[in-house]
C-alpha cells in the first residue's frame, strides 16, 4: 500500500491557472485522461506538463502513436519552446516502418499482433527511459487497436497497473472519437479533464475546460475558460466571491465635485458597486471619469476597461474636458485596457480585473460599458451571473466599480439591454429633456443601499472645465419622461448652474 502522505502530494501541470482548478495539479503516481477535439490544446496542454517537471529535473517521456516527433518539435517551436534532455520523444509507429513491407502484417486478425507489439514497445520505451511524468497521445490508435470494448478496458487496465509500478504521473489523450457513451478510460483513470472548443455565431473561437472527474480531491467544478496563445495554454478559473473575505469598511470616496457629493449624500462607499444609466451621448464615461479623476488626485490606483471607445480618441476627448487620462497612466496610477469582445473570453476578463485589483492594489474599477462586456457573453443570464460574481468579488476586495450601460433611445421610455440594476449598489440615472427650446441632461440618484442620498433631480452641463452641476430643478415635473412640465414661479435661468469642477 501506498504511503498515504505520498498519495496527498501533488505534481504541478506547469499551468498556474490549471493548477488552481485542480487545487495544487495532478495526484503523483496517478493515471489522467485529457479528452478534447482536435485543436482543443491536449497536446500543448501535455507538452506543458512535462516542461514543467523537466525544470524541476523530472525525467519526461512523451509517446506519440499519431504525431511525427519532428511536428511535435515544430508545435513546441511555435511556442517558443526547445524540448530539454529530460524530454524523451517515441515514435511508436516511425514514418519508415510504415512503409517497409516487412513490417506490414499479412494475417487476418493482423491487429491481435499489433496490439501486442505496440503495448511491448510501449513498455521498453518506459524501462528505458524511467520518466517521471509520462504522455500517450492518443488512445484512439489503441482503440482501433483493440477493437472490441472488453480488449481495449483490458488493455487499459494493464497500462495503469504498468504505470503505476514505474511510480509515473501520466497522462493519457483522447480525442474523443469514440462513441459518445464509451467511458471505459473515464472508470478507469483517477482524473478526467475535458476540453472544449467552441464557435460563436460571430468572433473568435471560445474555448473551456471542465474537471470531470478527480478521485477523492475537491476540485473547482464548472466550466473555466482557457486561451491557447504563443507560450502555451493560459487557463482562467471560475471568479468564485466566496471565497474572498470581506475587507474592512474604509473611508467615503467622493468624486470631487462637491453638487454631485451632496446628490449622492457625501459620496459613495468603499467596496460598494454603482451603476450609470442612460442614452447614448449622456455623459456616462465623463461621470466615471470624473471619479477615477478624483482618485488618482488622492494617489490612489484605479483602472479602466473600455469596451466602446478607442483609446486614442479617449485620449483625446477626455483632455478637452479637462481630464489628463494620458498622464494619469503614463504614472502608473491609472491601469487601462481597450477589451475587444468579440476575441475576448468572460473568464479572461475577470481575470484581468482580479489581476489589477490583487496585483496592483486597484481600489477604483471602472468597467465602459457593459453593452460591450455582454457581447462577449453566449446568453444574456450567463452575463447576470458573471456580473454577480465579480462585483460581489470587488466589493469584498474593498474596490469601488463603476458599470456604465447605454440605455436603448434618447428621451422619453428607453430600455436598458440588460437589467443589472437590482445588483448594483448606488444607480445614478442621466437623462435628457427639453425646456426653453433647448436641450439639457438631467442627474438623479435613484438608488443608494449603503446610505442617504438626494431625492432630487438636478441639471448637469459638459463643458471645457468637465462636469457642471447645478441646484435641484424644483419647478419642473416630468424630467425623466424627457419633456417636463413647468409648475413654478419663474422661468428656467441659464444662470442657474452653480456648480463648478473643482
Amino acid at each position: 500500500m501506498h504511503n498515504p502522505v505520498l498519495s496527498a502530494s501533488k505534481t504541478n501541470s506547469g499551468i498556474s491557472g490549471l493548477d488552481d482548478i485542480l487545487c495544487g495539479g495532478f495526484a503523483d503516481r496517478r493515471l489522467f485522461l485529457v479528452e478534447g477535439s482536435p485543436g482543443s490544446g491536449k497536446t500543448t496542454l501535455a507538452l506543458q506538463f512535462l516542461m514543467a517537471g523537466a525544470a524541476v529535473g523530472e525525467k519526461g517521456l512523451y509517446i506519440t502513436l499519431s504525431e511525427t516527433e519532428d511536428e511535435l518539435r515544430h508545435g513546441a517551436a511555435s511556442h517558443g519552446w526547445s524540448l530539454s534532455d529530460d524530454i524523451d520523444v517515441f515514435e511508436l509507429a516511425p514514418p519508415e516502418n510504415l512503409l517497409d513491407d516487412d513490417q506490414q502484417q499479412s494475417l487476418l486478425y493482423s491487429s491481435d499482433l499489433e496490439l501486442g507489439e505496440t503495448t511491448k514497445r510501449m513498455f521498453e520505451a518506459m524501462d528505458r527511459a524511467k520518466p517521471v511524468r509520462v504522455v500517450l497521445d492518443s488512445l484512439s490508435e489503441i482503440r482501433l487497436l483493440a477493437q472490441s470494448s472488453l480488449r481495449y478496458r483490458r488493455q487499459i487496465l494493464a497500462l495503469k497497473h504498468y504505470f503505476a509500478r514505474k511510480d509515473a504521473t501520466v497522462l493519457l489523450l483522447d480525442d474523443m472519437t469514440a462513441e459518445a457513451t464509451d467511458k471505459t478510460v473515464h472508470s478507469v483513470a483517477h482524473g478526467v479533464l475535458r476540453l472544449e472548443e467552441l464557435a460563436p455565431n460571430y468572433g473568435t473561437e471560445r474555448r473551456r475546460l471542465r474537471v470531470l472527474k478527480y478521485r477523492g480531491q475537491a476540485f473547482r467544478g464548472g466550466y473555466h475558460d482557457y486561451v491557447i496563445k504563443h507560450g502555451g495554454l493560459q487557463v482562467f478559473p471560475r471568479l468564485v466571491a466566496a471565497e474572498y473575505r470581506t475587507r474592512k469598511t474604509q473611508p467615503v470616496m467622493t468624486s470631487g465635485l462637491k453638487e454631485l457629493d451632496q446628490l449622492l449624500g457625501g459620496g459613495l462607499e468603499r467596496g460598494s458597486s454603482a451603476l450609470v444609466l442612460g442614452p447614448a451621448g449622456s455623459g456616462k464615461s465623463l461621470l466615471v471619469l470624473q471619479f477615477i479623476a478624483s482618485a488618482v488626485a488622492r494617489g490612489e490606483t484605479a483602472a479602466l476597461f473600455v469596451f466602446d471607445e478607442e483609446l486614442g480618441l479617449l485620449f483625446q476627448r477626455a483632455k478637452a474636458l479637462n481630464i489628463d487620462l494620458q498622464a494619469m497612466h503614463d504614472s502608473g496610477k491609472l491601469f487601462l485596457e481597450s477589451m475587444d469582445a468579440a476575441e475576448l473570453s468572460p473568464g479572461e476578463f475577470a481575470h484581468k480585473v482580479r489581476a489589477c485589483v490583487d496585483q496592483h492594489a486597484v481600489r477604483t474599477v471602472v468597467i465602459d460599458s457593459l453593452n460591450g462586456y455582454q457581447n462577449a457573453m453566449p446568453e444574456e443570464q450567463f452575463l447576470i451571473l458573471h456580473m454577480h460574481e465579480l462585483l460581489q468579488y470587488l466589493n469584498r476586495s474593498g474596490a469601488t466599480t463603476f458599470l456604465t450601460v447605454a440605455q436603448h433611445g434618447l428621451v422619453g421610455d428607453m430600455q436598458a439591454p440588460v437589467d443589472i440594476t437590482y445588483l448594483a449598489d448606488t444607480v445614478f440615472l442621466l437623462r435628457y429633456f427639453e425646456a426653453a427650446g433647448r436641450v439639457r441632461r438631467a442627474i438623479s440618484v435613484i438608488k443608494k443601499r449603503t446610505g442617504p442620498h438626494e431625492d432630487t433631480i438636478r441639471e448637469y452641463r459638459i463643458g471645457g472645465r468637465g462636469l457642471s452641476i447645478g441646484l435641484p430643478l424644483e419647478d419642473f415635473q416630468g424630467v425623466l419622461r424627457g419633456v417636463p412640465t413647468y409648475v413654478g414661479k419663474a422661468g428656467l435661468m441659464d444662470t442657474g448652474l452653480t456648480g463648478t469642477p473643482s
